[in-house]
């Protein structure tokens, strides 16, 4: 293990001086991440096992926050005046695409797992966007009031700050969100109850209305096949200390991240554990790869389940 650290350490630093000199960014993108101390957006520039945070992303707008979808062909920034833009990305370049009608200053942002619709909840409204990466429109809205039972009533009802988690359908007709004790379901602006489960996890499937419950304290890790019809539930396992989920690109496969990442073969198979020296703080698709952390003053975590076994790298913490 540890003539595995030093090697990919080595391998990073070469990569950091190579990018360096070149100047520019160069070679493949893993992924990006959003550095909140600097308010940039960062590439992860080069493969998991080779790879470093590269320079700022250059929106043309002061940014306090960036999130970029799971194709890395998209993202969604809130600037430092707290309006929303639409941008493509084409090898890590940014184009602005027109966005209308949304609201400023989002409290989440969510993306669909292929990243061709994105969630937006902020003081009370929930906002669906669809038709990206290349053509964003604003598809739908509702109100919701976090811990206070769902769809707002009133608009004198007191805005809770959101703790929970929403996912939206790659279609953009369905939304998930997790509040309190309950999972509610939402088709065209109307909720029901999916699940009982408190402070719970939630994710869509690539591609349909199959999605994930994971419930760390009680129910474990659930599997709702066709949500919307007659849907059937699936207990895979337990879910302790989890704090993210998320589908693979195929949807064949459904990984929770806690103390490790768990690794959940829909197939039948048996779920098989991968270690990590980390501590996960959630789980973010980026192209064939997973991010589990944050930018911060240590190593940001990456799960490569390409590799043969999967196994989680790290990219060293930027020097500046």
């Amino acid at each position: 293990m540890t003539r595995h650290f030093w090697l990919s350490a080595w391998i990073c630093g070469w990569a950091a001086v190579a990018l360096a000199q070149q100047g520019t960014i160069a070679g493949p993108v893993a992924g990006f991440a959003f550095d909140s101390s600097a308010g940039v957006l960062r590439p992860i520039q080069g493969i998991p096992g080779a790879a470093v945070l590269g320079d700022a992303v250059n929106f043309g707008i002061d940014v306090a926050n960036a999130v970029v979808s799971p194709r890395l062909d998209s993202a969604i920034v809130v600037a430092a005046d707290q309006s929303v833009h639409a941008f493509q990305l084409q090898s890590g370049v940014p184009g602005a695409l027109a966005l209308n009608g949304v609201s400023a200053a989002p409290e989440r942002i969510a993306f669909s797992p292929s990243g061709t619709a994105v969630v937006l909840y902020g003081a009370g409204r929930v906002q669906v966007v669809t038709g990206l990466p290349s053509a964003p429109a604003l598809s739908g809205a509702f109100d919701f009031m976090p811990g206070g039972g769902g769809q707002a009533g009133t608009a004198s009802r007191a805005h809770r700050q959101f703790a929970g988690s929403l996912a939206v359908s790659d279609d953009g007709s369905l939304v998930l969100i997790a509040d309190g004790a309950a999972v509610q379901l939402f088709q065209a602006g109307a909720g029901r109850l999916a699940a009982n489960a408190r402070n719970a996890l939630v994710a869509f499937a690539p591609g349909g209305h199959d999605a994930a419950v994971v419930d760390p304290g009680g129910a474990g890790v659930l599997w709702i096949r066709n949500l919307d019809g007659a849907s059937t539930q699936q207990t895979l396992g337990a879910a302790n200390s989890a704090v993210g989920v998320a589908f693979s690109a195929d949807g064949k496969t459904l990984y929770v991240a806690g103390g490790a990442v768990v690794a959940f073969d829909l197939a039948g198979g048996a779920p098989s554990s991968i270690v990590c020296n980390c501590t996960p703080t959630g789980l973010v698709p980026m192209g064939a790869v997973f991010r589990l952390n944050e930018i911060g003053a240590g190593p940001l975590w990456l799960l490569d389940p390409t590799a043969a076994p999967p196994r989680t790298v790290f990219v060293p913490a930027r020097a500046e």
